[in-house]
């Protein structure tokens, strides 16, 4: 590296149990290379990561916490926060741009276990598996006539943003006879649109013509909500709503409802307005719901690929790079951030 000074890297503590990393692998043994660039993790979990926490380090590896202009009083010294996925709504992206701290994600490195536990759910969905698992498990084997399934063949994938994870969707999706899956995104145009292989269509029109609708956008003040009563009732009976999102995307109330009325056929979840969930949710009892913890794509590939990521943008900032997934670029502009660069002798 061109300068002498080590570099902190930190990660937050719900990656470790006693002092051990609970997952097998998240990528830190990139950082081998790197004799100056040093990790260590916080000693304790908290909610919203507090200033003393991130004082003193670097660069931050976030998993679950929130970072909170409150946060940020601590980040004199601080760099870089990279987030371990994707998501970044519990990231105050403006508030780390003012305290000169860039902030990224591991952009792609999330596709494919996404993907594959979103083909997973539309395969469980409508081949009745939690239902058929429990007429086995309590002995009502001659019940099983009343739960036919259906195929994905000749049915049509409306994905509600099209971004990385969608796309990987819809090809892992290709070999099982579906129509030509329907989008919509504001960013999609028709030229990129016919490049995938999709018809962009209104957000009315996916939901009445679906029959599976998956969310695969961010929360933020335009989609919080996208998802009602009047979106749900617009979806056929036969049809199935998929989040693998954020949980304020879908006002649960709504569907809640909606799913008890049997208005349409079922939903998967993997996220919820509160998290983490504690007592049994509602939405459990019902048969046409598959649910789990924010961690359905939770996969050894997944951790490994994202790990890999989230070190390599860290390797990036210290070495006066801009790492993939930068969310706020223009923070390399700003003086205070520059200021930092070369204290740590690095390149402004």
């Amino acid at each position: 590296m061109s300068h002498t000074n080590s570099f902190l890297v930190r990660l937050t503590a719900d990656f470790f149990e006693k002092g051990r990393l609970k997952y097998q692998d998240i990528g830190l043994r990139t950082f081998e290379k790197y004799p100056d660039i040093k990790y260590d993790y916080f000693p304790e979990h908290l909610a919203e990561i507090s200033p003393g926490q991130i004082a003193g380090a670097q660069g931050i590896i976030v998993l679950t916490p929130s970072v909170t202009r409150a946060t940020l009083a601590g980040a004199s010294e601080t760099l870089a926060i990279g987030r371990f996925g994707v998501g970044y709504d519990a990231v105050n992206v403006p508030a780390c741009t003012d305290a000169d701290v860039a902030v990224f994600i591991t952009a792609g490195a999330v596709n494919r276990s996404v993907a594959e536990a979103t083909l997973c759910w539309m395969l469980g969905l409508s081949h009745n598996l939690v239902v058929k698992d429990r007429l086995v498990r309590t002995g009502d084997w001659h019940a099983r006539s009343k739960y036919m399934g259906s195929e994905l063949r000749n049915r049509t994938l409306g994905v509600i943003g099209c971004g990385g994870i969608a796309r990987a969707l819809i090809e892992l999706t290709r070999g099982f006879g579906m129509n030509q899956p329907l989008a919509f995104s504001p960013t999609l145009d028709e030229p990129r649109a016919r490049e995938l292989g999709v018809r962009a269509v209104a957000l009315d029109q996916l939901l009445q013509q679906a029959d599976f609708v998956s969310i695969h956008c961010p929360l933020n003040a335009s989609t919080r909500g996208l998802i009602g009563e009047r979106e749900l009732r617009l979806m056929k009976p036969t049809a199935y709503l998929l989040n693998t999102a954020r949980g304020g995307i879908v006002e649960e109330d709504a569907l809640f409802e909606i799913l008890k009325e049997q208005r349409i056929a079922g939903a998967a979840l993997d996220c919820f307005v509160e998290e983490p969930v504690t007592k049994p949710h509602r939405l459990g009892q019902l048969d046409n719901v598959i649910l789990a913890p924010h961690s359905i794509a939770w996969t050894h590939e997944l951790f490994r690929d994202i790990g890999r990521a989230v070190t390599a943008g860290m390797i990036e900032v210290a070495h006066g790079k801009k790492p993939h997934g930068l969310l706020n670029p223009e923070v390399y502009e700003r003086p205070g951030f520059r200021r930092k660069l070369s204290i740590h002798g690095l390149p402004t």
